[in-house]
């Protein structure tokens, strides 16, 4: 049965230590100069020499030549103290987990108290000294503060902190590190001549790798891989599968899918991981070493020889070229990714999953400033690998952006025909006070006029209120929306005809001009002012249910409150809207926050910023229709406004409009006015909306609220308890 590696390859001297040279040489010129404290403390990661250091010390101490960095190896201590040696009665090991209370602490110190029977120096180590209890430890301090001459302590634990601060401050510490993967190389490497097996550089440089810096655990891992090798020794792809590490090939083809954003090559990866029986999160953490190797190849350019990455020669040429397809901020941010997918790939039931997610967030790069630097780089390594010129030739073939011409400059061309508009004269009277005949759009312009504008089409500006009822442009106002085309029956007949008057200006104003020029010669400022609150309020009859649906998404107590009324009537200060409930009405009306929302409805669907009032009418519909008639008498307190009738400009006959000599409609559907003329007759007055001498409702017969309450509820009275 052959011995364990790390065992047969054990150091016997502090020059034997590799990778620890800063903790070797102090001690060396401390046993030299015979300045050797009485209390040590070697701290450090598993696998890294504590244990052989401490053995070493007492070698050395115990020498017949020493103190000496450097014992015979033949008197009688040396080779009790030998590697493989049987060991010393004087150097006492002992592991403080098994020997941990303070029973254990008190024999020690008991013990501590005899001379060594053959050594100088009688030699505790006390390994993984951090499972000491408080007790125990407070139980050793004062042998460790003031120890007899011939006692010497070396603890040795991989847990510093947990070792009590007056116990670190008695000792001399020592802090071991881990060794560096080309130093644990050529170590195997001079281990697998001593042995005699060949091995491939590539799989010492695996093994190096899988020890994470631990001579112990390198040389574990050396001496399974020699037992399970063949006559053609250590191979690379034997060290593959035994020690379950991703190849560095599929590592390639990941970082270099990742650079081409080859999403199909990378999937394909995963897919040849998962089926190799590789583990996912095992395969994610080396493609993260792989990427801070990158990034700080990428930084600097000689890591390699200055000790920074440890990678065999052949993969580092390797790693320049995908450092040339890589920037930096793509390394950066597909770092930060793997780095938190790591953590959603521990405990994952569906690992597989979390590694594809994981690839997918890798090619897709997000909007963070990482991202869009990464995108940057990958620009920038796509053009320098193009051909300049075809890039220029692109660059001079955009067209340019197109350049919209102002109202005043001319185009180049004439533009196509369309329906123009009136041309608009350099300057316009205050007031007109003749008629003006209207100048037909297309007739050409003479010698002795003036240059006139090339007429817009009627998409390219909106239809200005004020051309086209006298052919004077008035002050420029803002676009109404009362020029749409009504789709509802219950607008009035003054509404209709103002919309369609209205309709008319987005035409030719010659062809809008004609029929009011027929009707009267001259068009007064107050049958213009006329026809537009005609308008507006025709335009608000036919968006009211639109109003009342913004209401509604704005306010839903102001829609419940507003709903089923409709707007009668438009006065030059408000709007005058019919309500059917009383209630509701009141209730919206002393409001204002309900009030305002409405308004804004109104603006936002109508363009119309008006104040609002308020009027009782249980069919507002019906006012609507019958706006043409002549208001009916109201009784003194009740007014109902009314919609703007118009002038003797507009057409007297409409369909919808009843004359006034004309009988109302004696159909068993009684009008509105007649309805609200009944309701006025109904109401009481205030000053007799008194209670009755006689009413039932005041006379309580003196009864008790109990009483009271079992007559008009019908209560009962069930329990009654008495607390005395």
């Amino acid at each position: 049965m052959s011995l364990a590696l790390y065992r047969t390859y054990r150091p016997g001297r502090l020059t034997d230590v590799i990778g620890q040279e800063h903790v070797t040489e102090p001690l060396a010129r401390a046993l030299d100069s015979g300045r050797a404290h009485h209390a040590y403390l070697f701290t450090g990661p598993r696998g890294c020499g504590k244990t052989s250091s401490a053995r070493i010390l007492a070698r050395s101490l115990n020498c017949v030549q020493g103190p000496t960095s450097d014992p015979c190896g033949v008197c009688v201590s040396c080779v009790d103290l030998a590697p493989n040696g049987p060991g010393s009665i004087d150097v006492i090991e002992m592991d403080a987990a098994s020997h941990r209370g303070v029973d254990d602490a008190r024999d020690l110190r008991e013990k501590a108290m005899y001379a060594p029977a053959m050594s100088t120096y009688r030699i505790y180590i006390i390994d993984e000294a951090h499972q000491l209890t408080n007790d125990a430890a407070n139980a050793l301090l004062k042998l460790i503060e003031e120890p007899p001459p011939h006692l010497k302590f070396v603890f040795a634990t991989t847990e510093p902190d947990k070792i009590l601060a007056t116990i670190r401050s008695r000792t001399h510490h020592y802090p071991f590190r881990l060794v560096s993967g080309r130093r644990l190389q050529e170590h195997l490497a001079w281990v697998c001549t001593q042995e005699g097996v060949p091995a491939d550089p590539l799989a010492l440089a695996l093994v190096a790798k899988a020890a994470a810096g631990s001579v112990r655990d390198s040389l574990s891992i050396l001496g399974q891989l020699v037992a399970g090798s063949g006559t053609e020794g250590v191979t690379y792809a034997d060290s593959v599968v035994q020690l379950g590490l991703t190849d560095s090939a599929l590592l390639d083809e990941a970082i270099s899918a990742v650079a081409r954003s080859d999403g199909a090559a990378l999937f394909s990866v995963v897919d040849r991981v998962v089926e190799a029986g590789l583990d996912p999160r095992r395969f994610a953490a080396d493609i993260l070493e792989r990427l801070r190797d990158l990034i700080v190849l990428h930084q600097i350019p000689d890591a390699e020889s200055s000790g920074l990455i440890d990678v065999p020669d052949e993969q580092l040429a390797t790693m320049r070229e995908q450092v040339g397809q890589l920037g930096l901020a793509q390394l950066s941010r597909a770092a930060d990714l793997v780095n938190n997918g790591l953590t959603e790939l521990k405990g994952a039931t569906a690992p597989r999953l979390q590694l594809e997610l994981l690839c997918a967030r890798l090619l897709l790069p997000t909007a963070d400033d990482v991202s869009v630097l990464a995108r940057v780089e990958q620009l920038e390594q796509r053009a320098a690998v193009a051909s300049v010129a075809p890039i220029a030739s692109a660059a001079h073939s955009a067209p340019a952006p197109p350049v919209l011409p102002t109202p005043q400059a001319a185009p180049a061309a004439p533009p196509a025909p369309t329906a123009p508009l009136a041309p608009t004269a350099p300057t316009a009277p205050a007031a007109p006070t003749a008629p003006t005949a209207p100048a037909a759009p297309t007739a050409p312009a003479t010698a002795a006029g003036p240059p006139t504008r090339p007429a817009r089409s009627a998409p390219s500006a909106p239809a200005d209120p004020s051309i086209g009822v006298a052919g004077v442009a008035g002050p420029p106002a803002p676009p109404k929306l009362s020029s749409i085309a009504p789709t509802t029956a219950d607008v009035t007949a003054a509404g209709v005809a103002g919309l369609e008057a209205a309709g008319s200006e987005s035409g030719d104003s010659a062809q809008a001009a004609e029929p009011t020029s027929a009707s009267a010669p001259t068009t007064s400022r107050a049958d213009t002012t006329s026809n537009e609150v005609a308008v507006d309020l025709g335009a608000v009859v036919t968006m009211w249910p639109a109003v009342l649906e913004a209401l509604k998404a704005s306010s839903r107590v102001a829609h419940t409150l507003a709903e089923g009324s409709a707007p009668i009537s438009r006065t030059s200060k408000a709007l005058v809207i019919a309500h059917p409930d009383k209630v509701r009405m009141d209730i919206l009306r002393g409001n204002k926050g309900h009030v305002e929302h409405l308004r804004i409805a109104i603006l936002d669907v109508a363009r119309l910023d008006t104040e609002i009032d308020f009027t009782h009418n249980p069919d507002p519909a019906t006012i609507v229709v019958e706006a043409g008639a002549e208001p009916s008498p109201q009784s003194p307190g009740k007014s109902f406004a009314q919609p703007a009738t118009h002038t003797s400009s507009q057409p007297a006959a409409e369909p919808s409009a009843q004359s006034a000599d004309e009988p109302i409609d004696e159909s068993p559907k009684k009008s509105a006015r007649q309805r609200m003329a009944e309701q006025v007759q109904d109401e009481v007055p205030a000053a007799e909306d008194v209670a009755a001498v006689d009413d039932a409702d005041l006379d309580d017969s003196g009864l008790s609220g109990l009483a009271l309450i079992q007559r008009e509820l019908g209560g009962t009275v069930m329990t009654e308890y008495d607390n005395d």
